[in-house]
């Protein structure tokens, strides 16, 4: 997986020196801005890449600065397009100059990591344990609601170290949403949001951040992305899902999440996918997405990030896989092709 993720982050490099060595765009290539969710930056870098190899004169400039961060630069429109991984609320969208489509581009998994010598992956975690130690009220790793689930397992009586994310982040959106729904002192304590007050625990930027200090120190959990965790070879928790199954995250327990998203999915795309049911569920997934306003304030730019946008909901869905990311239903694709129809620059639809 490190090659692979690392080949990922290696062909994007590619991507912008093609643009500046390939006589096409040295007269002058279109550039699309974005920026935002880390969660899917693996992906969207292999996207970013393709698409621009296939379409020589447009190019890609991506910031992995957070869904926070995205949000914000969508909104003060730095950016042709914002990407978040927790969909933007009733508030933040009545701050906006304009209406935005929310695109789905992937689903991927939050995976539980933690560096405990002696315990590799499968560690088996119940809901109310998991909220009790970033409740910071399960201390120890030898806690009797973690040792009663995991006989055999070498537990120390070592001192949990919890690692959260410090910036305004969608895979925190996600996993203190799923918190929120399993927990009734979570939610009353603490509850959801890209951004929260976390009880205890060091932080760490971004995927990377968090996934850089879980493996620096010994007794740590934190959560991250199913693609940095894999990359990183770090141990993942196996959760107790609703059917009462202890599942580890993988594409295949995403996609058991994912298949009920086409069911539930509602006009605008904002939905949530944590503690899907299913026996097979991974209980911690979710949808991201890509911000775009409806009316787009340049005719080029409005073209080519629609017609990347039919590409990524077509072409590139066959990507998702590979880079362990669920792909949109079919039945949810067809729903954003009609979407797309909106996207319109003085009026006209520009798909």
């Amino acid at each position: 997986m490190k090659k692979r993720f690392g080949l990922g982050l290696a062909l994007f490099g590619i991507a912008v020196w093609f643009a500046g060595t390939n006589p096409a765009r040295a007269a002058g290539p279109l550039t699309v801005t974005g920026a935002g969710a880390t969660f899917p930056y693996p992906l969207y870098s292999k996207w970013f890449y393709e698409y621009s190899n296939s379409h020589p004169g447009v190019n890609f400039n991506y910031q992995s600065i957070g869904s926070g961060g995205g949000i914000r630069q969508i909104t003060a429109g730095t950016v042709d397009f914002g990407a978040s991984d927790a969909p933007m609320t009733d508030e933040e969208m009545a701050k906006l100059p304009g209406p935005i489509l929310h695109i789905p581009t992937a689903i991927g998994a939050v995976a539980v990591v933690y560096h405990l010598g002696g315990v590799g992956s499968g560690l088996r975690l119940t809901p109310d344990a998991l909220a009790e130690i970033f409740l910071g009220k399960i201390t120890k790793w030898n806690d009797p609601k973690i040792a009663s689930h995991n006989p055999g397992a070498k537990l120390a009586g070592s001192d949990i170290v919890l690692v959260h994310r410090s910036d305004g982040s969608g895979t925190t959106d996600i996993f203190t949403n799923y918190l929120n729904t399993v927990s009734a002192e979570w939610k009353e304590k603490v509850g959801r949001g890209k951004s929260v007050n976390w009880p205890v625990g060091l932080g760490g930027k971004g995927n990377e951040g968090v996934s850089g200090v879980v493996k620096q120190t010994p007794g740590a959990i934190g959560y991250v992305e199913l693609a940095y965790a894999t990359q990183n070879r770090m141990a993942m928790a196996a959760l107790r899902n609703r059917e009462g199954h202890f599942v580890l995250p993988s594409l295949e327990s995403t996609s058991e999440a994912a298949a009920g998203a086409a069911k539930t999915m509602p006009a605008d795309f904002r939905v949530s996918l944590v503690d899907a049911p299913g026996k097979d569920s991974y209980p911690v997934c979710g949808l991201t997405w890509l911000l775009v306003y409806r009316d787009q304030r340049d005719e080029a730019k409005g073209k080519a990030l629609v017609s990347f946008l039919a590409w990524a909901m077509h072409d590139g869905q066959k990507r998702n896989a590979p880079l362990l990311y669920a792909p949109i239903p079919k039945t949810v694709v067809e729903k954003v092709d009609i979407a797309l129809k909106q996207i319109r620059y003085k009026g006209k639809s520009l798909y």
